[in-house]
């Protein structure tokens, strides 16, 4: 498991995959560092035509970006952005949609969810070189999905109304969280992760701690947008239409990271830095 920075781990549910796929892009940016500000540089539209390329995540090098691309055959396929060449190959080709990538800390797998043939949704491990599926978890109705540690994996389940859980691998404990999750929840450490509880209005943010088994309240932000990570320096960062803002946690404020209006961005739907945080990849929803 990528314990640093992992990202995005999230799939679309089931009834999205039913209905018209949205319009987006896939940006990668440069993030050029001096005493007082980090800048954003060299903006390159890596996948650049009309579809869906969504979900992107860094190789555990920083040298590729794994993402999910929608083309003519209407299957979701892992593709791999390889930054010195930038040249794009496919990963997996296959009847079934997979969705998430993120590579395992061995390099060896790309975990994702995989829609199955059955509209079954569960965590698969899928083989880098071969583009095969060669285990998985046996756990349904996986929406979105982190690792916590190599043995508890925390799951949005499509129940009604959706709910956060966390599965353990060596005793099969499945339990739940709470209901009404964000598509967001991030891990801290081995122990802890952050989560999002949403309603009409706002989201409110909660640390969890697996040893004390307790869930504290960290922050809100005054809008129901989903999209949020943790950074091992800024902490927690979330998209706004086309700005990133991070918490402040001394000064419990929200604060302006980046602002990518500049670059024609309209709406951020996802977004993550590189294990080295020399790169920002981000989803320009059209």
């Amino acid at each position: 498991m990528n314990k640093t920075l992992s990202f995005l781990t999230l799939v679309f549910v089931t009834h999205f995959l039913k209905s018209q796929v949205p319009n987006t892009d896939v940006w990668l940016f440069k993030i050029e560092k001096n005493k007082t500000e980090l800048k954003l540089t060299s903006p390159k539209n890596i996948t650049n035509r009309q579809g869906y390329d969504n979900q992107p995540s860094f190789s555990n090098d920083s040298k590729n970006i794994y993402f999910v691309s929608i083309r003519e055959d209407n299957q979701a396929d892992f593709y791999c952005y390889n930054l010195k060449n930038e040249k794009t190959i496919q990963i997996t080709k296959t009847k079934e949609s997979e969705y998430s990538p993120v590579l395992s800390t061995d390099g060896k797998f790309l975990n994702a969810v995989v829609v199955e043939s059955d509209s079954a949704q569960r965590i698969h491990f899928i083989n880098t070189l071969t583009g095969i599926s060669e285990k998985k978890y046996d756990v349904d109705s996986v929406g979105y999905y982190t690792f916590l540690n190599s043995d508890t994996v925390l799951y949005y389940k499509l129940t009604n109304p959706h709910s956060l859980r966390y599965f353990v691998k060596s005793t099969n404990e499945d339990k739940w969280l709470g209901n009404n999750p964000t598509r967001a929840f991030k891990t801290i450490n081995r122990h802890t992760f952050i989560y999002g509880i949403k309603d009409s209005t706002k989201v409110t943010f909660y640390k969890y701690d697996f040893v004390l088994h307790k869930a504290e309240k960290y922050t809100q932000y005054n809008s129901i947008n989903e999209d949020a990570i943790w950074h091992n320096q800024f902490g927690l960062i979330k998209s706004e239409g086309n700005k990133l803002f991070r918490y402040d946690d001394l000064k419990k404020e929200w604060f302006l990271l980046f602002d990518l209006s500049g670059f024609g961005i309209k709406k951020i739907t996802r977004f993550n830095f590189d294990p080295k945080n020399n790169y920002l990849v981000i989803v320009d929803n059209l």
